[in-house]
């Protein structure tokens, strides 16, 4: 059952979650943490993503998460203990020695593991549960994950996308690849300065692939006006830039995630695919919502795809649901 301190975090590559007893998103604003040269903490969540690409030589704005895993422990754990003061004034009360259910990767190792459970533990969480990133989207999508069926979860967050077959609690197969949100908008970046001559930061690259990204489906051609700097003068520039460019700048890493969802379905065992033709594949993580992801899918693996409703808050739902369900988190914790 619920109790007031049962707490569930998406420990994001691009976002940090908390969803919270009383069923609800009380904190989501980006993982990224800025501080000045001595190390003391200027903002988190928001504030600090507008400055990022922005700041004077003094102030860094740093992403603590890399690939769904922690790639700056202290930093993890100021950005934590800053979110749970923001999420307990959301709540309007104190929330102390919480237990917590945290998704990770389906890759991560052991020692990756420890060291999301004791930056957890170091805002004084009592009890720490984590449980498999798919596992948890598909709980958050409301699949019913405790049943002898196929429920395929694709996640494509900010820095990994997860593949999970899950069947009876447990994944079945799946599989993982670094190939997510933040890769496209570094390949977008690639693209603008080998085609154009001109840089663009990471906040006009995500611009960029949320407007005229596209997967590889025919669409009505989009155009976009884009700012950045000449590579060669140095000085402002304007650009347009065209979808079926952006489009084709992100083909191979779509054909590197379409090859993670062939490779898990795959390894899955005969009883369970006529589940799959049934049931179809469920899209989760920022990442799903570029343009046509869902249409493509469709055509190039011949079953329905479908995206969950909230595919951004799934993980962190999910985490929470699971805290709310003991005998689904006995079966799905690592």
């Amino acid at each position: 059952m619920w109790n007031s301190t049962d707490i569930g975090i998406d420990l994001g590559t691009a976002n940090l979650l908390i969803y919270t007893s009383s069923k609800e998103i009380v904190f989501n604003e980006p993982a990224v943490v800025a501080v000045d040269q001595s190390g003391a903490i200027i903002a988190v969540g928001n504030e600090a993503k507008v400055m990022i690409g922005k700041t004077p030589g003094q102030i860094r704005a740093i992403r603590p998460m890399r690939d769904g895993v922690i790639a700056d422990y202290d930093m993890t754990a100021v950005m934590l203990k800053s979110a749970m003061a923001k999420a307990t004034k959301a709540i309007g009360q104190s929330v102390r020695k919480p237990r917590v259910v945290a998704a990770v990767p389906c890759g991560a190792t052991s020692v990756e593991q420890r060291a999301i459970v004791d930056a957890i533990k170091s805002f004084g969480a009592k009890e720490v549960h984590l449980i498999e990133e798919p596992v948890a989207a598909a709980i958050g999508a409301d699949l019913p994950v405790d049943e002898p069926i196929a429920n395929v979860i694709v996640d494509i967050g900010g820095g990994t996308t997860e593949v999970a077959i899950i069947s009876f609690g447990g994944v079945v197969s799946s599989n993982s690849v670094k190939f997510a949100g933040d890769k496209m908008d570094e390949e977008i970046i690639q693209y603008v300065r080998k085609r154009h001559n001109v840089l663009i930061g990471e906040q006009t690259a995500e611009a960029i692939k949320k407007e005229i990204g596209y997967a590889p489906v025919a669409h009505e051609a989009k155009t976009m006006e884009v700012r950045g700097r000449d590579v060669v003068t140095g000085l402002p520039k304007t650009i347009t830039l065209h979808s079926r460019d952006i489009q084709h700048c992100l083909k191979e890493g779509m054909e590197t995630i379409l090859e993670a969802i062939r490779t898990t379905l795959e390894l899955c065992p005969a009883e369970l695919s006529g589940d799959i033709v049934d049931q179809g594949i469920v899209l989760t993580g920022g990442g799903s919502l570029l343009n046509g992801l869902q249409d493509w899918l469709s055509q190039v693996i011949s079953v329905p795809v479908h995206t969950a409703p909230e595919p951004m808050a799934a993980v962190a739902v999910g985490t929470g649901k699971a805290l709310g369900t003991i005998m689904t988190l006995r079966k799905v914790a690592l």
